[in-house]
């Protein structure tokens, strides 16, 4: 018998605002990361696709920061913050067509307190982070169409279902992976539908949602593509990388998360807990289980990222919040006490580490002081900026560099990072020198400022975390490279890295377009 908890609503609606409170905190005291100032250029110059993913992080972000107008690091993880309370409550009335308001509750805070959907795609600006809040809406349309009496016969549900799918698959293309997931569950469940007209009327929504994907890749001959086939092309198999994406899992869902969903799924398989329809575990499998499987066989052959399985964990929260609210939930509900501390304690220390801590992570070895040192990602960069604009406007006003000097990268990081504190704030031009697979986005906004000269003076920043030899890959550019001006990242009290700043003067040689 299904028992309303009227309250609980409110609950939850209450803890995700105390949730995007604190998310908001953190995000106006940590400065932008690799990845975040990256998909500030998607914003900066739209398109209908680009080079890494499809175009919709770059419009969040526009909305966001109301066109640009409004530029910060919270305004930017806005989108991130309020996607994240979308999904929790979305997921909150997908469990209530499935279960109890009890399981809906508890499978909306396991959203809410997963590090992937509370953090990682609901903080920081990344395709994800868009995508969530439509994945959710997708499966709540799909427990609709699946589970509610004559919802399936109503073609606005279809439409609505391939609207949002067409959506997410603009977020990041494995959005596609819902038709995939949904239409295994239709074979096992209604292997009629697969006739039914609404279907294919659906797929179809989808497929306009597309085109403008298609479209852009013909133009630069699906180059999207091609560059993420490079990165699965590998045929050695290396059970390490396997065990390195399954622990990486672990830590992106929150470990408690991580063994609450283990847990779940054994009382599951043992007939402990169970939903009141056995069709809604097989839709759940099929909408999670194939995805697990499928990046768990890349990554025995091809390094893989923890977050790109991060979706296919979401139908499992439900078999967690069905295993806290079943009998002995008092006892069971600890797990989500636990679960939210910890990502709590997780974002505050965060504040803490990057902005005080006067430890560098990293390596200690001067040639590379700090590489893979997590924390510089997210500080410096603002007091960096405000250090080398006083440089360039010395050595304007001495005539040692010339006023229209620009700024060149040859990577997209730290170009992100470039771009975004210092080209932004001073005006300073910056252009992408290099190879079209390292500098991704760069190359089109190359198309859109002013071209390197002969006889340009150019300014390069190389952070000691992301060694760079600049006479090998602008000696040939520049007539001189002067030796670099040191300026330190001092964090309480000491230097946890240093950026050096290299004047190259007079061009002498114009790069090739790279594309």
């Amino acid at each position: 018998m299904r028992k309303n908890f009227p309250n609980l609503s409110k609950q939850l609606l209450l803890i995700i605002l105390v949730t995007s409170i604190v998310k908001l905190f953190v995000a106006g005291f940590l400065e932008l990361g690799n990845d975040e100032v990256y998909y500030w250029t998607y914003a900066i110059a739209p398109d209908w696709n680009h080079f890494d993913h499809p175009p919709m992080v770059g419009w969040m972000i526009q909305l966001t920061t109301l066109n640009l107008h409004w530029v910060s690091e919270i305004s930017l993880r806005l989108g991130p913050i309020i996607g994240a309370g979308m999904g929790s409550w979305l997921l909150f009335k997908t469990a209530q067509i499935m279960a109890s308001e009890k399981v809906a509750f508890y499978t909306a805070l396991v959203y809410q307190f997963s590090v992937y959907t509370g953090v990682i795609a609901g903080l920081f600006i990344l395709p994800d982070a868009p995508q969530m809040p439509l994945w959710t809406a997708s499966l709540y349309v799909m427990a609709k169409i699946l589970f509610q009496k004559d919802a399936a016969q109503k073609t606005y549900n279809w439409l609505v279902l391939g609207a949002l799918i067409g959506l997410s698959i603009l977020c990041k293309v494995h959005g596609l992976y819902l038709w995939a997931g949904f239409g295994l569950s239709m074979l096992l469940l209604r292997p009629k539908w697969l006739l039914e007209w609404r279907l294919y009327i659906a797929v179809a929504t989808t497929s306009i949602f597309i085109i403008p994907i298609v479209y852009w890749n013909i133009q630069y001959d699906f180059i999207t593509y091609r560059f993420h086939a490079d990165r699965v092309t590998h045929t050695s198999l290396q059970w390490d990388m396997l065990w390195r994406e399954v622990l990486g899992e672990l830590g992106y869902q929150n470990p408690v998360i991580f063994i609450l969903i283990i847990v779940a799924l054994i009382a599951f398989l043992k007939k402990r807990i169970r939903f009141e329809k056995k069709e809604v575990a097989i839709w759940l499998f099929c909408m999670s289980v194939p995805m697990i499987l499928l990046f768990w066989g890349i990554s025995l052959f091809n390094p893989t990222l923890p977050h790109w399985t991060g979706p296919a964990y979401i139908p499992l929260y439900f078999f967690a919040g069905l295993f806290i609210a079943n009998n002995g939930f008092q006892e069971k509900k600890i797990w989500i006490k636990i679960a939210g501390t910890l990502l709590y304690m997780l974002l505050m220390a965060s504040v803490v580490v990057v902005r005080f801590s006067a430890v560098n992570y990293g390596s200690q070895e001067k040639e590379n002081f700090g590489e893979y040192c997590p924390t510089l990602d997210l500080s410096g960069w603002k007091d960096f900026s405000e250090k080398f604009a006083a440089l360039r406007l010395s050595d304007q006003a001495n005539g040692q560099m010339k006023t229209n000097a620009s700024l060149v990268v040859s990577k997209w990081f730290p170009g992100g990072h470039i771009e975004y504190y210092i080209s932004r704030t001073t005006g300073i031009q910056l252009i992408g020198l290099g190879k079209l697979n390292d500098l991704h986005k760069f190359v089109w906004l190359n198309q859109m400022r002013r071209k390197l000269a002969i006889g340009d003076d150019a300014y390069c920043v190389v952070p000691s975390n992301l060694p760079f030899d600049i006479k090998n890959e602008y000696g040939s550019y520049f007539t001189t490279i002067e030796p670099p001006v040191i300026i330190n990242q001092v964090r309480n009290g000491a230097v946890v890295r240093y950026f050096k700043v290299y004047r190259l003067k007079s061009c002498k040689l114009l790069p090739m377009d790279p594309i």
